[in-house]
């Protein structure tokens, strides 16, 4: 199979399947992203309906934290995700894990979608939410690093940063998919349609979306790294133990480096929304507006910025994102002060475009961080805990700050210590040995030819 569409770059000796590399590339940013649908449409109703839903006996800024807070159970999940499926895809191979993940987070969305209200139901109605939310955080968890590794381990590890960009294109077309539809959703019915009903139409579509990510996945084999690991006797006996005891540099490394993005990302695509229409008297579907035009950019943006990453030191890259976003993140409250729609637009958009110069490098520089037989296990450790002290925190830290001061500028200033930590991370990390993906996927080449030899 991979000998009949290897090719072999001259140039960088590195080996690619090309017929695999499309299929790996289209199986990482669909299912990515189709996850990420389904986790973004959580996030958009936790500020925007959740509170009236569930907590409908706070009041407006309890329910909103209330309401972030079973967001935040979906981060904090999100690590037992990457030790169960992370462990997985060292043991068993990236597909397997994939398609797994896909189909837990689509049946839990679901769910969400058909759970009757507290008015229904009283106090288990949030109780069953913060379930279902804390089952599409495990399946979050025990996403990204296979995903990642599918189109990597495919591709020319010398251009790693460009081909594992496919998974992080993947969050802002999920976003864009979400807001979309909830946008379309309030332009086209009552406030209190919406409220009542039209809000659960989001959740539901995750089946039509999460049927055709797995169809695709089903249709691929493992990558050639893994399969020449595997035959190789190379394979960790105890991934998740020999992470924490010959791995705690790059561990360390990899969680720092991903707290800004995770901060400044739920900035701009999450607490946008709180901050946008109760603060500045914003409509909802201008916010929902600005968010889309945000993250079609970085559909081009992620890419492209991984593609940089591989001509220019991608721990620079990184850096130099890191620093633009922690400034922007101050500037964008003066900017969206006056309460101007447009302004609203550049806000947001610029935002999520550094977001995208770090987004983009950041996969090929957590995962090159490992070796390859722990390649999976530390890199989905690194993706999940980093997420439970950057993603999961930040909605509830701006909420606080907010409440507590009525002021953006504390905000501004836990962003920019995100941002110091996340320089922290890139110093301490590694940069990239190609040689190491290119001696499993020679040996891939070389074991399919005699398996050729073998049946002739």
């Amino acid at each position: 199979m991979i000998g009949e569409s290897t090719s072999v770059d001259a140039d960088r000796s590195a080996p690619v399947d090309k017929k695999g590399l499309a299929k790996a590339f289209a199986a990482s940013l669909t299912g990515t992203a189709l996850e990420w649908y389904d986790f973004a449409v959580y996030s958009a109703a936790a500020a925007l309906i959740f509170p009236q839903i569930f907590f409908p006996d706070s009041d407006p800024l309890t329910g909103t934290l209330l309401a972030f807070s079973t967001y935040a159970v979906g981060y904090v999940a999100r690590p037992i995700g990457g030790f169960v499926f992370g462990r997985l895809g060292d043991v068993i191979g990236r597909k397997q894990l994939l398609v797994i993940t896909l189909l837990l987070i689509g049946v839990t969305t679901f769910a969400i979608g058909l759970l009757p209200g507290y008015d229904r139901i009283g106090v288990a109605a949030p109780i069953i939410l913060v379930i279902l939310r804390f089952a599409q955080g495990v399946a979050v968890g025990g996403e990204w690093g296979g995903a990642v590794l599918l189109s990597s381990e495919y591709g020319n590890p010398r251009q790693r940063g460009f081909w594992s960009s496919a998974a992080q294109i993947g969050p802002p077309a999920g976003n864009l998919m979400a807001n979309g539809a909830l946008a379309v959703l309030t332009v086209s019915m009552t406030e209190a349609q919406f409220e009542s009903w039209g809000w659960r139409i989001a959740f539901l579509l995750s089946a039509l979306l999460v049927g055709f990510g797995l169809w695709i996945r089903l249709k691929l084999e493992d990558t050639p790294v893994f399969k020449a690991l595997q035959e190789s006797g190379d394979r960790a006996e105890a991934p998740i133990r020999e992470v924490f005891t010959t791995q705690t540099r790059p561990l360390v490394a990899a969680i720092l480096s991903r707290i800004a993005p995770d901060v400044i990302y739920a900035l701009f695509t999450v607490f946008a929304i709180t901050y946008g229409t109760r603060k500045l008297g914003f409509e909802r579907g201008e916010i929902l507006t600005a968010i889309l035009i945000g993250s079609a950019f970085q559909l081009g943006l992620i890419p492209l910025a991984g593609a940089i990453s591989d001509r220019i030191n991608r721990r620079l890259v990184y850096a130099v994102a890191a620093v633009g976003g922690v400034a922007w993140s101050a500037i964008f409250f003066v900017v969206i002060g006056g309460g101007s729609f447009p302004l609203l637009i550049v806000g947001v958009v610029v935002g999520l475009a550094f977001h995208s110069f770090m987004y983009g490098p950041q996969a090929a520089f957590v995962t090159e961080q490992f070796t390859v037989a722990l390649r999976s296990t530390g890199s989905s450790l690194a993706y999940t805990i980093a997420g439970v002290f950057g993603g999961a925190m930040a909605p509830l830290i701006f909420t606080y700050l907010l409440s507590e001061t009525d002021s953006w500028v504390p905000i501004a200033v836990y962003v920019l210590i995100v941002g110091a930590v996340t320089l922290v991370g890139l110093a301490l990390g590694r940069n990239p040995d190609p040689t190491e993906d290119e001696h499993y996927a020679l040996l891939a080449i070389e074991n399919a030819r005699h398996a050729r030899e073998s049946e002739a």
